[in-house]
């Protein structure tokens, strides 16, 4: 098992991550050990690996858009007013701030489930207030983490809707009859331990606070002296994100909902024609990192598929099961960590393990309560602390605006420690009551 091409790949992109090595780089160069441990050629990998890159068109330039469309946002002060408004509500409570952070993350994937797109316009306005406050920001993104995985987990709406019905799509074409209503409730165990995750995070591991350098003018009071009246242009502003927001829950697009923001912001002339480029160059810096990652994590993903290297992972594993239910449970959630942490996805990896899982599930006597504990906590446990997803991705993007924040230390590591841990604890705990 150890020689395994996905184990062989996902240890050495941890280790490559840990190392600081960039995460493109880390994922590429594991791409590549993958298909070479398989046998593969090097031409058949490349190929491969880009090939594989076009499965994540749309995610990428999604981000790119939503990232000149938070620019046009925070040029015309918007973003700045609600810091400023949100800096007034908490009174200097530093673990109330991290909390409402944590809370309208969770609105972000159903109630207006908008994803990571909120995070460069609301985060960085923001930077100098938990500056003033010392709240280390590897609590900030935990607390962003946890929103942006647990209401899918745990709540039928939104994206939460979708990550269900998967589940259900895939355990009933492989031959275990389930309705969506029964997995929110095998689902609640592991939701309430990345809850205890969080108030680790926020109450014990990080309540002592750091050190941040800024110049930022939010750390001065003076600050909450400023005017905080609305104009014309934080009007059309709210008016295009309003538009984006419609556009993509009714049409599914969150490129065009993106280009429709921006396009009413200069049509209406918040924005001048002439700063376009400067908004969309700046989107590019803002989010660009994060689509590359996705479009090169996608392609990673790929290479895995095809080595065979999870089949042949599951099937090892199934010999490590015996017929122990505690022996089994861990081995499959444990499995689910190393193949999502490689695939790169949550969402994409429910039909992969599933057509595994189910039956394996059947044949050591899990009931249906059980196998979709099973595998939806296998599922979610690559995005937190995984270095290409997106919930890892999209706090520090919001983080690092000042660039004293690290993808994998400050945010890759904390969640993975703070989240993956207990979602292991109580998905085998599910597991084995349900």
């Amino acid at each position: 098992m150890l020689m395994n091409p996905v184990v062989v790949s996902v240890i050495l992109m941890t280790m490559l991550c840990l190392m600081r090595l960039n995460v493109i780089l880390a994922l590429i160069i594991s791409a590549i050990s993958a298909g070479l441990l398989s046998g593969i050629s090097i031409d058949e990998i490349m190929n491969t690996f880009i090939k594989g890159m076009g499965d994540n068109t749309e995610t990428a330039l999604s981000y790119i858009l939503l990232g000149a469309l938070a620019v046009a946002i925070h040029k015309t002060g918007l973003a700045d007013i609600l810091a400023r408004k949100i800096a007034k509500l908490i009174k200097g409570k530093s673990i109330l701030l991290v909390i409402l952070i944590a809370f309208i993350s969770i609105f972000s994937q159903n109630l207006i489930p908008v994803h990571i797109a909120f995070i460069p316009i609301l985060i960085p306005p923001l930077l100098g207030v938990m500056n003033k406050l010392k709240i280390d920001r590897r609590a900030v993104a935990c607390s962003l983490t946890f929103g942006l995985q647990m209401p899918y987990m745990c709540i039928p709406a939104g994206f939460g809707l979708i990550f269900h019905n998967i589940i259900r799509d895939q355990m009933n074409a492989n031959g275990m009859n389930v309705h969506t209503d029964m997995v929110w409730k095998a689902m609640l165990l592991p939701g309430l331990g990345m809850v205890i995750g969080l108030l680790v995070a926020v109450f014990i591991t990080y309540r002592k606070g750091r050190e941040y350098i800024s110049e930022d003018i939010y750390i001065d009071e003076v600050a909450c002296t400023l005017d905080e009246s609305m104009n014309k242009k934080h009007y059309i502003s709210m008016a295009a994100a309003l538009s984006a927001l419609t556009v993509q829950l009714t049409l599914g697009s969150l490129p065009l909902g993106a280009l429709l923001g921006i396009i009413i912001m200069v049509l209406f002339r918040a924005i001048k024609w002439s700063d376009v480029d400067d908004i969309v160059s700046g989107g590019i810096s803002t989010m660009g990192i994060i689509a590359f990652v996705m479009l090169v994590a996608s392609g990673y993903g790929a290479v895995i598929r095809v080595t065979g290297g999870v089949e042949t992972l599951v099937q090892s594993g199934y010999m490590l099961m015996g017929s122990s239910k505690l022996i089994a449970a861990t081995t499959m959630i444990l499995l689910g960590l190393i193949i999502t942490m490689g695939i790169g996805t949550s969402f994409g990896t429910i039909p992969i393990i599933a057509a595994i899982y189910v039956p394996l599930a059947s044949s050591i006597g899990f009931s249906s309560m059980a196998t979709i504990a099973l595998i939806g906590t296998a599922a979610a446990l690559g995005d937190a602390g995984s270095p290409a997803s997106d919930s890892t991705l999209g706090p520090t993007s919001g983080l690092n605006a000042d660039n004293q924040h690290n993808h994998i230390w400050d945010t890759c590591v904390p969640t993975f420690l703070h989240y993956n841990i207990p979602l292991i604890i109580f998905g085998i705990v599910a597991a084995l009551i349900f």
